[in-house]
């Protein structure tokens, strides 16, 4: 079956060059004056007559939306999304999956460079504060999507474009405030065009938060600069964006039974006993990051029908997290055990540790499009490196009776990533109305971690050795056709997709029995039909995993938890999307996503007091962690004489924290809905427009979870075991405002 599979895509593009040949007479006629902006978003987005499902969010779409809330809420509305946030309200660190797919198996670009961690694969938000106020748009592609010069997505893919260089001068100012002390401050200015070629845009951006949950603030800094250049068939930009963040840390969650004592904005990270025997939390229990991205881009037009899109790129990161842990083994932290002032011998206490990340980041890459009257043909290549050291030092150590430097170091290991892959796709025009498409990529990655882990070994009694040395080589076929006639569109597809384990599968793994990479297969069908009235479609899926990763019960000895690969796992649903638009003032949209995401065979292991003695227990077929059966969005919107007014509405069913179907693991059902006012001011002298809005969050009150985390252990009782669970829940903000104003002159 997979022969037959790889002979269908090799065989599509073995019709590629006498189509070529047949067109390239005319490629390089005489240049002509093109929109850049055009062809930077073809080489790099999915178009109608690409066979992937794939929403496009506007520049306005997000301009109305920005509050200050990250790029998660932001987007949530669109098919198959589901977003958290460990402070509650939207702002700090929020994350998102789609289609149930975590951070680390979503795609991210920002002009075609890589966002995604090198080694965890995650992507922090809260490092972008504010990033949106500068897009001009977003591209979501749900599924295995089409090839970026990047890591392949495995879930999802979500490419943003910064803004277009302005010919016009123009600033705008916003600020927001509202519940939790929640606010934004932002100014953005263009100097439009001078010299006859040259322009320059900046943002610089402020935004803080209380957040819902006790002490989950967050105090964020971001930036932006562009000076860009722009010939008849030449778009060449200088781009720096990054952000400074602190941020209290809210990811311990608290348990039921906390939040009925202590209420459900408790927040148990940084709780230790004082010296009086008193509750306390520790001030500075923040997280503390600071990243930079620089990216040089060059658009050229190379003939009538070919184009060239390259990038420089360099990222630097660097920051730590500052944690105060109770009752710790102070061998685990490179410390002796010492004496008290009575003698005892001390071999735990509360110390303060500070964990680092040190990162760089870089890489080029180009894309070569050409652009035939029935054929387009992109070929890309990208190779990016990678380097990330991590540390740790002990900042204190409660009564300590010894030597300790300033920051003892006690762990340090650097990480080294090489990236490169190359791509091939075509698009083919086989008559007016059909289309077929072929996507090649080919991806080598070369990985090492070596030093010593944050990880103690009990059974060398010293830390934890790295030495880590992996290759991997991905071949990721797609092939697909597509329909499109006056308001019907509609498509198949398949397409393979690859992923390496990340950084902590190592690094918490077995080094006799590291995990291998993981496969999918992914098939999709769309139709959609749209008319000015409305329209409505649907797409069904079914991804196939091979060796997904996921987490078992099993620990290291380290005691850290694994996970491991299952042989099958698949991911199959259908999504609607729908959109009624009877008069000009109103409109309705629907989206909903109905799925069965399942493990076959799923093994669970417990341990005795969570740490020893494992037992095993065969589950059968399983629901995939974090993964709902039904997500529905739906939004009514109104637009008369100025104001625009929306009520949205989400709904998720109830999932599972583990792998393991535990009722005790369970996050419930939740219905949200969102009301947003805002009038546009566009008749004032010596301004553009001035925007006025208010958004009331939650505005039925609903308590809900969005996260959460889960364990489980057992004891031994009469000679039989006696199974416990227990489980940590992301409290989410009850009914609350933001306001907003922006002025643009």
């Amino acid at each position: 079956m997979k022969q037959k599979y790889l002979f269908g895509a090799v065989a599509l593009f073995a019709t590629v060059p006498a189509v070529a040949a047949e067109s390239a007479a005319s490629a390089f006629e005489a240049d002509s004056v093109i929109n850049l902006k055009d062809v930077e978003i073809t080489a790099n987005r999915a178009g109608v007559k690409t066979p992937v499902a794939y929403t496009n969010i506007s520049a306005a779409e997000l301009r109305r939306a920005n509050d200050g809330r990250d790029i998660p809420s932001l987007i949530e509305s669109a098919p198959s999304i589901v977003t958290t946030s460990d402070a509650g309200a939207g702002i700090g660190y929020s994350g998102l999956r789609v289609r149930g797919s975590d951070a680390s198996r979503i795609n991210v670009t920002a002009n075609g460079v890589p966002i995604n961690d090198s080694e965890s694969h995650n992507v922090y938000w809260v490092n972008m504060p504010d990033l949106a106020s500068s897009l001009r748009d977003i591209q979501i592609q749900r599924g295995a999507g089409i090839s970026t010069n990047g890591a392949g997505a495995f879930g999802a893919s979500i490419n943003m474009l910064t803004d277009v260089p302005s010919d016009e001068a123009s600033a705008t100012v916003s600020a927001s405030y509202g519940s939790f002390n929640s606010n934004k401050e932002s100014i953005k200015v263009s100097s439009g065009l001078f010299g006859e070629h040259w322009s320059a845009d900046a943002r610089i951006s402020h935004i803080g938060s209380d957040g819902y949950i006790d002490r989950a603030f967050s105090q964020l800094w971001s930036y932006m600069g562009q000076l860009a250049y722009k010939g008849d068939n030449t778009l060449l930009r200088l781009i720096a964006f990054g952000g400074k963040e602190r941020t209290y840390m809210a990811w311990d969650y608290a348990s039921k039974e906390e939040m009925e004592e202590y209420g459900r904005r408790y927040n148990p990270c940084g709780k230790y006993t004082d010296s009086d025997g008193k509750t306390a939390f520790y001030k500075d229990q923040c997280d503390n990051f600071v990243q930079h991205h620089f990216q040089l881009l060059l658009n050229q037009q190379l003939a009538r029908r070919v184009s060239l899109n390259a990038a420089l790129h360099y990222t630097k990161g660097d920051g730590f997290y500052d944690q105060y842990k109770t009752n710790r083994t102070l061998s685990e932290y490179g410390l002796e055990p010492f004496y008290d002032a009575d003698g005892n011998k001390v071999k735990k206490s509360d110390l303060i540790r500070l964990k680092t990340n040190d990162n760089d980041f870089g890489g080029g890459m180009a894309n070569v499009r050409y652009q035939g009257k029935t054929l387009s043909l992109t070929a890309g290549v990208a190779a990016n490196w990678f380097r990330g050291e991590h540390y740790g030092e002990i900042k204190w150590v409660r009564n300590y009776v010894g030597s300790i430097n300033p920051l003892q170091e006690y762990y340090r290991n650097t990480g080294r990533k090489f990236d490169a892959n190359g791509f091939v796709r075509a698009d083919w025009d086989i008559t007016s109305d059909f289309s077929a498409y072929g996507d090649l990529q080919y991806r080598h990655i070369h990985y090492t971690i070596r030093g010593i882990s944050d990880n103690y070994d009990w059974n060398t009694e010293d830390m934890a050795r790295l030495d880590v040395h992996r290759d991997w080589n991905f071949f990721n076929p797609k092939v697909g056709v597509a329909y499109n006639h006056k308001s019907h569109r509609a498509y198949v597809s398949w397409s393979v997709a690859h992923k390496e384990p990340t950084r902590d599968n190592f690094t918490d793994g077995d080094p006799e029995n590291y995990p291998e990479a993981e496969r999918l297969f992914d098939y999709e069908a769309g139709y959609t039909f749209n008319t000015k009235l409305f329209t409505v479609g649907a797409n069904l899926y079914y991804m196939d995993y091979s060796n997904q990763l996921v987490v078992t019960g099993q620990l290291s000895d380290t005691g850290n938890p694994l996970s491991v690969n299952v042989p099958d796992s698949y991911r199959m649903g259908v999504e609607f999307q729908g959109a009624l638009r009877p008069v000009k003032w109103f409109d309705w949209e629907l989206n909903a996503t109905l799925s069965r995401n399942r493990i076959k065979n799923f093994t669970e292991y417990i341990y005795e007091d969570e740490w020893t003695n494992p037992i095993s227990f065969d589950r059968g077929d399983t629901p995939i962690a974090f993964s709902p059966d039904f997500i529905l969005h739906n939004a009514f919107n109104f637009h008369v004489t100025g104001f625009d007014i929306a009520l949205k509405s989400r709904y998720v069913s109830s999932q599972y924290m583990n792998n393991a179907r535990s009722a005790e693991a369970k996050l419930d059902a939740y219905f949200v809905s969102d009301l947003s006012v805002a009038y546009d001011f566009k008749k004032i002298r010596g301004v553009k427009n001035l925007r006025l809005g208010v958004t009331v969050y939650n505005l039925f009150n609903e308590k809900y979870f969005n996260n959460g985390y889960s364990g489980a252990g057992y004891y031994m009782e009469d000679g039989k075991p006696v199974i416990y669970r227990y489980a940590g829940y992301a409290a989410q903000a009850t009914t609350n405002v933001l306001a907003t104003a922006t002025l643009s002159f």
